[in-house]
């Protein structure tokens, strides 16, 4: 059976992020870390928006691939060596993904438009950047926000919320708050919001 470009670019994103010599364990089993993330994007976006275009399908598997490569410890431990980490990470993520697209035979404008997203180009004017940063913040709050709880103060963690939040668009909102938190975390949650 012939695969498609998408099953192609989907199976060597997943070999990629397979190897990620990080691991993390949920629900008792153990995960390469960013193998476990690109799922999680992936199924949140599909159950967010079912109908994402396969631009956003690849760009949200693609979000973190191969992420251990470029460490945060490489660079300064101050806000501007944070951001350049950031910045250089995006280009590394769509340059990686955009090597695999090409060996999936994906058109030039194709690929281009994935890396466009990858690197989180025109957020809030573009609506699939959007759409991409909205399931990046659901994904975090769903999963990585108690790991942040554990080791920030509520007044960091109130601003760490309110930034996530304002990333996102009124339909994140609302499926935001459809997340199972904990209690303490919720209520974390509408202290950051005032609500």
């Amino acid at each position: 059976m012939t695969m498609t470009p998408f099953q192609n670019a989907s199976t060597w994103i997943n070999a990629e992020n397979a190897q990620d010599p990080n691991s993390e364990i949920y629900q008792s089993k153990t995960y390469p870390k960013e193998l476990l993330y690109s799922n999680r994007m992936y199924e949140k976006l599909m159950d967010f928006e079912p109908n994402a275009s396969e631009e956003v399908q690849i760009a949200s598997k693609a979000q973190h691939i191969c992420r251990w490569k470029i460490t945060r410890e490489s660079y300064p431990m101050d806000r501007v060596g944070y951001l350049k980490w950031r910045e250089d990470l995006k280009k590394f993520h769509a340059k990686t993904t955009a090597e695999i697209l090409e060996k999936a035979g994906y058109s030039e404008e194709f690929i281009a438009r994935v890396s466009f997203l990858i690197e989180k180009k025109l957020l809030k004017k573009d609506t699939e950047t959007q759409l991409l940063e909205d399931v990046i913040c659901l994904v975090f709050l769903e999963y990585y926000l108690e790991p942040f709880v554990q080791k920030h103060d509520a007044e960091k963690l109130k601003n760490i919320i309110l930034k996530t939040w304002n990333k996102m668009s009124e339909k994140g909102h609302q499926e935001a708050l459809k997340i199972n938190f904990s209690a303490t975390n919720f209520q974390l949650i509408k202290d950051a919001l005032g609500l």
